[in-house]
């Protein structure tokens, strides 16, 4: 029986992957490897180390059935009654069918673990070239609380961006942007980038360490659902003295395209703020490159540090309105490539593997199906980047780059995120295992440790052309004079940085605002890397 697959060319840390109950936490507890909870049906005498039967044979077969209809599907789910070992066995079996790295996966006996435990394993432990995990996007979710979040266009929360610059005390909690027609944009809370969050319903952001206040920053920084009201200690920017508001969370909508304009010191430069794959930010990024089209500009800077990612079509569509027809006609976006035993198919739906082209018409996200797309017809794009700059993100530098155009990075190195996978749910539980690793038209995607501004200090990401520039929380975004932005200004000219900056805070050190950089919490259908059918 087929277990349960979403189309999604992703890979997601967790469902706060800086999550304050991590992130802020003093320590943090890590799971092991099993404590011999395998159910004993055909017991450890069915296992035979480097024999797999195929992982149909096991799906399904559940220790605790669901029942009843699937709402994602509108039919009963396919649960039948069976045991942790089956259960294990399909982990076994699917892990090596479709795993990446699938011959550096140590084969265990599956009557062993626990499931969770089991699935923790069943992955590489090679390292990259930093000693980073070869594998760092190894995890699951209920697959009930991941639909949920996969087909919601909406997030419950404030509408403001947080950013978590030091994680241990003395820490800091900033707001990076916030969304239009927000709780955060209201007047009774009027919070704008650079304001820090010193306290949350009493409990101490900066200081605090035990559980209780910890568990009052998560509920009160990430609320899971709308409603229930908290209360913030606010420093803002340039402020003296903290202020005091109150804020309830709501469904809200991002608005994934903001601040465009033309800046720049001679000629005419276009800006946005590019925050969100999402499907709403189509018929936004077609109207601004519609705008900046017009301006007639000759350069572009697209800000995209705290973009983790989502619908890979919409990355195409971007690459396409920055580069224009002539470099793209004929070439590929980003193929899939999966592990030696698929070379020309893919393996979940059968297709045969072609690249996804790069679009230059609208895919029918929010824009209209099939219209032709603005272009600025650019050789070369200006990129600021962070280490929340992720997945369909890393995409559009790798794409343009596989066809020539030249991308200068400003900012710090991004994330390292080329691989992907199609999320599976078997009994209740969806995992997400890398299957896939993206390439563009060059035949390269091998960026493991991300992409790094070529006068980085010690960074073993991928070299690009342009400055090391921590992020600047004192100017607003899209000011021509925050930190990453002037460094593009300037870099444009003469191509000369400022000194070149780690952009990262040491844990227990509070950093200047006006050069800091950290993580920008987001849930997974905002750090994805998205592939729908075709």
């Amino acid at each position: 029986m087929e277990t349960k697959r979403w189309r999604y060319h992703s890979f997601v840390s967790a469902l706060r992957p800086w999550h304050v109950a991590v992130a802020l936490a003093a320590s943090i507890a890590c799971g092991g490897q099993g404590n011999g909870n395998g159910d004993s049906s055909g017991g450890s005498a069915s296992w035979m180390a480097g024999v797999f039967a195929p992982s149909s044979t096991f799906a399904a077969q559940c220790a605790t059935p669901r029942t009843g209809t699937d709402p994602s599907t509108g039919k009963a789910y396919p649960d039948k009654p069976g045991s942790t070992l089956a259960e294990n066995n399909w982990l076994r079996s699917w892990t090596h069918e479709l795993y990446l790295w699938y011959r550096e996966v140590p084969d265990l006996n599956p009557a062993s673990y626990a499931t969770a435990d089991y699935f923790n394993v069943l992955k590489t432990s090679a390292t990259t070239a930093s000693g980073n995990p070869k594998d760092k996007f190894h995890f699951t979710y209920s697959t009930a609380q991941w639909v949920a979040l996969s087909q919601s266009g909406v997030e419950a929360g404030y509408g403001a961006q947080w950013v978590i610059i030091a994680s241990r005390p003395p820490r800091q909690v900033v707001v990076a942007y916030t969304e239009p027609n927000s709780p955060a944009t209201a007047p009774s809370a009027s919070l704008a980038r650079g304001a820090q969050v010193l306290t949350v319903d009493g409990a101490d952001v900066v200081n605090a360490t035990d559980s209780a206040s910890i568990d009052k920053l998560n509920a009160g920084l990430f609320p899971s659902a709308p409603g229930g009201s908290h209360t913030f200690s606010i420093l803002d920017l340039g402020a003296s003295t903290p202020r005091t508001i109150t804020m309830v969370a709501t469904n809200v909508t991002s608005t994934p395209v903001q601040n465009v304009e033309t800046v720049g010191r001679s000629g005419t430069v276009g800006y946005m703020l590019f925050n969100d794959h999402i499907a709403t930010a189509e018929a936004q990024l077609i109207a601004a490159f519609g705008q900046l089209q017009t301006a007639g500009v000759s350069d572009l800077v697209l800000d995209i540090r705290y973009n983790g990612g989502g619908y890979l079509d919409i990355a195409s569509e971007v690459a396409y309105m920055i580069a224009g027809p002539g470099p793209t006609a004929g070439q590929g976006f980003e193929k899939t490539v999966f592990n030696d035993k698929y070379p020309t198919t893919d393996p979940v739906t059968g297709e045969r593997l072609t690249p996804i082209a790069f679009h230059n018409t609208s895919q029918g996200f929010s824009g209209p199906q099939g219209q032709a797309l603005p272009t600025l017809n650019l050789s070369r794009v200006f990129v600021l980047t962070s280490p929340n700059t992720c997945s369909a993100s890393e995409a559009i530098i790798n794409g343009l780059r596989g066809v020539g155009v030249q991308v200068v990075q400003i900012g710090t190195t991004t994330c390292g995120k080329p691989y992907g996978f199609y999320p599976a749910d078997n009994c209740g539980t969806t995992y997400f295992s890398i299957e896939f690793q993206g390439v563009n038209a060059q035949g390269f995607g091998d960026y493991p440790d991300g992409f790094s501004p070529a006068n980085t200090v010690s960074s073993p990401g991928v070299a690009l052309p342009g400055c090391s520039v921590a992020d600047d929380f004192s100017h607003g975004l899209g000011d021509p004079a925050e930190g990453r932005l002037a460094a593009a200004l300037g870099y444009r000219i003469d191509q000369s940085c400022p000194a070149a900056t780690s952009g990262t805070s040491a844990a227990g050190t509070a950093r200047d605002l006006s050069s800091a950089d950290g993580r920008a919490p987001k849930s997974p259908w905002r750090e994805n890397r998205i592939l729908r059918p075709r």
